[in-house]
């Protein structure tokens, strides 16, 4: 069963800012007026290279933003967000927990509405998702662990 993450207006509004904040940073040195004097062929490459750049990044980004999801294997639960992903098998996850502190720890997520999964696999012994429909991932949890111990 595939769970995708929730992805709340503020963590919209904070990809906003951030692709702005690299959009400004990329080209910021063709307001400056001794670059904009230069001949063509000396600002062209710088064009390219600069633009080039600003799409990888921003691309990665949103990659890593609009990609999260949670996959529920046979002996696993599968975390997956761009490029990063967490292999958790089942008789790992000893607690699942309501969180608000979404910027600490290991996180894969996409919203403030987050809940915590304690096990023995991930890097700081928990990880932080935010699944769209929270009760329905919680209850699939429940049914490959059920000796997990679950806090509302």
């Amino acid at each position: 069963m595939v769970f995708r993450s929730k992805v709340d207006a503020f963590f919209g509004n904070f990809m906003l800012i951030v692709v702005l904040i690299i959009a400004l940073v990329s080209f910021f040195p063709f307001f400056i007026e001794e670059v904009r004097n230069e001949p063509a062929e000396v600002i062209i490459p710088a064009v390219i290279i600069l633009t080039s750049i600003f799409l990888i990044v921003t691309s990665f980004l949103l990659w890593t933003l609009f990609s999260v999801k949670y996959i529920f294997y046979q002996d696993y639960l599968l975390i997956k967000g761009g490029p990063f992903k967490s292999r958790i098998p089942y008789e790992n996850i000893s607690k699942v927990s309501p969180t608000t502190a979404i910027f600490t720890g290991h996180r894969i997520l996409s919203s403030k509405d987050a809940i915590e999964i304690f096990n023995k696999t991930t890097f700081m012994g928990s990880i932080k998702i935010s699944p769209s429909n929270r009760k329905e991932f919680i209850n699939e949890l429940k049914k490959q662990c059920p000796d997990i111990q679950i806090q509302e």
